[in-house]
């Protein structure tokens, strides 16, 4: 390929009549190439780089004094990196999107409601007994920590439930299990199972 020789001419802009003297007009020549005697106008501001000047105190100091400019931070993102698992925000109360429709079985007869323990209490405005079924064993089934229920003071839940509620634990009150409880469940199972297996025997 042919090198190119081109030749510079600078002189103040006197047109076109939009620039102002700042702007210097530089025809270039081309003596060589494809395209000899072609003129080339570029035009040029002459101004100073901003950048290159150092910064002056602005202070009410009658003369001026150097600033030193030290960049302490980069100009990078950083993205918060985090280990594990990323849930996603569980949505408070969600459980009463639920109300007023019932589950049926194959010939359309909605089934018998539940009865629930007399010790869970409802929390939270307006909650029925079926929304608390429909909490408590949600979180039996997908929950992989332990259902303690709302651990808050009945006073902050009543004062503001939207702001103390767990998402992660059922909308009722923290229940506390005691031996007799236990001892109840296991005559139930053991009873259970009885049942179960004079009804395999038969």
């Amino acid at each position: 390929m042919a090198s190119i020789t081109i030749e510079k001419t600078k002189y103040e802009c006197g047109q076109p009549q939009q620039l102002n003297k700042k702007w210097q007009r530089e025809d270039v020549l081309r003596k060589t190439g494809l395209c000899v005697g072609k003129v080339d106008v570029y035009y040029r501001n002459a101004r100073s780089d901003g950048c290159l000047v150092p910064p002056i105190r602005q202070t009410a100091s009658i003369f001026k004094q150097p600033v030193t400019v030290y960049k302490t931070q980069e100009g990078k993102v950083k993205s918060d990196h985090k280990n594990g698992n990323q849930e996603k925000p569980k949505q408070l109360m969600w459980e009463k999107r639920l109300e007023g429709l019932r589950a049926c079985d194959i010939d359309g007869h909605e089934f018998e409601a539940m009865e629930l323990p007399k010790g869970l209490k409802p929390v939270g405005p307006n909650v029925d007994e079926e929304t608390i079924i429909r909490s408590v064993a949600t979180a039996l089934h997908v929950s992989t920590q332990p259902v303690t229920g709302q651990t808050a003071t009945k006073t902050l839940l009543e004062k503001n439930p939207g702001v103390f509620l767990d998402p992660k634990q059922p909308l009722v009150h923290a229940v506390n299990i005691s031996d007799d409880d236990i001892k109840k469940q296991e005559e139930r199972v053991a009873l259970a199972r009885k049942k179960l297996e004079e009804a395999l025997n038969m």
